[in-house]
């Protein structure tokens, strides 16, 4: 075909989807308009898992076929943005655009990789606008407020989303024009990875987005009622590969959901009725997604150790042989190796998982960085995002002003009144760890201490068909918490934005009304000699709508 001239380009990128999408709507103003995603080599099989990836190509599948059924259609290219843009503002890819519409991105690979793109726009004459449509906020203009001040409560994440005023609703799909272009297909997944995707609880793509969202609605009580704290960490009962949360984080993460839309068909289903509130409800869990990004935009170096003001200064250890082991869930404590096998397989583990294995593999009992943990995690969750992930992990590390005390520690092998709310049956250990699936219930958490009669009666000899405990939980728990205490003594605190003396501790919810601050019980597990030691409040939580 040959190349047009004067075409509007929709730059399709955390924003696949249909619905609310504004540089959609502005490019569908005009006559011809070209939507189009670049597959990016800077996000290559060595930073994303092939479970991510597959999940990303259904739902440019989904765009795709969406798209079709308008009379338009979705091209692909593969390449540095850079170039391929090029090639769209000169015409050698079929077509020439003189506009490009796209949704800002706040990450740091974004912003740069953003620059070189206006450069390369101002040279050819294109003309570009952006728009903020991942978050609720728009977090630039948030951040530029000579007001402001990164958050690290709730209360003030509420203040700043007062003073922003009301959440705009959602725009509704624009009449799109016709594209009559062959070529630029969705790839398949077999094409770039040579790994089989495993998961297949997620369907990626708007249409699935949307379903859950519906489907999440339909149960009105359960939104009212949602406090994150009480969901299991095992899944559902008789189905522990299904989430006990709604599910919809990978959606957000991608954007084949967006966040306003959620948010408003969340506010129908309160409105008016007795409901649980932030932190705990789903409204609370959409305003940490918002605390984090407006931390990631905000705070020089928020994925680094060094030169990070919501990082407290610990030396963590180096031993590839237990990042290996927690990564491959081969550390011989079976509910940290079901959680670690669950993300290996699906790319999905619950929020409380996170707490467990993040707290496993620093404070609690390997003592390694939280920026190996967040690495793992970055690259198999389907759900990933970076500010979000780099907030959690500093979150669970117990190395942010917003983190619950370094001395709540999670017990690896969770007892029925743990609140990581974790069943006992051991259905959830049994799925993915098969090796245990003979062990009796009362030794599955702690296999090690069954008799070896019992061992030899459920196959499993622990040392010989599942590993040995990788640390001794006791003894590495004392002597962590008593290097955190060494690495913080003397030491003055990262500076809190300038004027804080002292770190403010656990997020604490500013909504719990006439409760008094004993109601508010911390959400972490921590050990029987340590509970006389807690401080009350909110401890760390991942975002049911983007984390777990």
């Amino acid at each position: 075909m040959a190349a047009s001239s004067g075409a509007a380009g929709v730059w399709f990128r955390k924003c696949l989807r249909l619905h609310d999408n504004e540089a959609l709507v502005k490019a569908c103003a005009f006559s011809e308009v070209v939507p189009f995603f670049i597959l990016d080599p800077h996000f290559n099989r060595s930073a994303v898992g092939v479970n991510r990836f597959a999940f990303l190509l259904q739902s440019l599948q989904d765009l795709d076929a969406q798209l079709r059924l308008r009379g338009s259609r979705l091209l692909v290219f593969q390449g540095r943005p850079h170039e391929v843009l090029a090639d769209l503002f000169n015409g050698k890819a079929g077509v020439r655009l003189s506009r490009l519409y796209f949704e800002k991105d706040t990450e740091p690979y974004a912003r740069s990789r953003d620059v070189q793109v206006e450069c390369l726009a101002k040279e050819h004459r294109v003309s570009i606008e952006s728009f903020s449509g991942h978050t609720l906020l728009d977090i630039d203009a948030t951040v530029a407020n000579p007001k402001f001040k990164p958050p690290i409560s709730m209360k003030s994440m509420q203040s700043i989303m007062t003073a922003a005023g009301p959440i705009r609703k959602p725009f509704d799909i624009p009449k799109i024009p016709p594209l009559n272009i062959e070529g630029f297909e969705v790839p398949k997944i077999s094409n770039i990875y040579s790994e089989v995707p495993t998961s297949t609880g997620f369907p990626g793509g708007e249409q699935e987005a949307l379903s859950r969202l519906r489907h999440v609605c339909a149960d009105a009580d359960y939104v009212c009622q949602f406090e994150k704290p009480k969901t299991a960490s095992t899944g559902r009962p008789g189905c522990p590969w299904e989430p006990s949360t709604t599910g919809l984080s990978p959606y957000l993460k991608f954007g084949c959901l967006s966040v306003r839309t959620a948010w408003h068909a969340i506010d129908q289903c309160i409105r008016g009725k007795r409901h649980s509130e932030p932190p705990q409800s789903l409204h609370g869990q959409m305003l940490f997604r918002e605390m984090f990004y407006l931390l990631g935009a905000s705070v020089p170096n928020f994925d680094r150790n060094e030169g990070n003001s919501m990082c407290k200064p610990i030396p963590w250890g180096d031993n590839p042989v237990f990042l290996q082991a927690w990564q491959e869930g081969r550390t011989g404590y079976p509910f940290i190796d079901a959680l670690m096998r669950q993300l290996n397989q699906t790319g999905y583990m619950h929020h409380l998982g996170r707490h467990a294995v993040a707290c496993f593999l620093t404070r609690g009992d390997l003592w390694q960085s939280w920026t190996c943990g967040r690495d793992v995690f970055d690259k198999l969750l389907l759900d990933a995002d970076w500010a979000l992930n780099n907030g959690n992990w500093l979150w669970l590390a117990g190395v942010a002003p917003f983190s619950a005390p370094y001395f709540r520690i999670y017990d690896p092998c969770p007892g029925p009144n743990s609140s990581l709310n974790a069943e006992q049956t051991g259905e959830f250990v049994k799925h993915y760890v098969p090796e245990l699936k003979g062990m009796p219930s009362k030794y599955l958490y702690k296999p090690w201490t069954a008799p070896l009669a019992e061992q030899k009666k459920a196959g499993c000899i622990i040392g010989q068909d599942y590993p040995k405990p990788i640390v001794d939980h006791k003894l590495a728990r004392e002597e962590n918490l008593a290097r955190f205490k060494a690495a913080l003594n003397g030491q003055v605190l990262p500076e809190k934005f300038g004027c804080a003396t002292s770190d403010p501790g656990p997020m604490c919810s500013s909504l719990s009304k006439g409760r008094g601050k004993r109601a508010e019980v911390a959400t972490l597990n921590t050990e029987p000699d340590e509970r006389k030691q807690r401080r009350w409040g909110k401890g760390p939580k991942d975002d049911t709508l983007a984390g777990g």
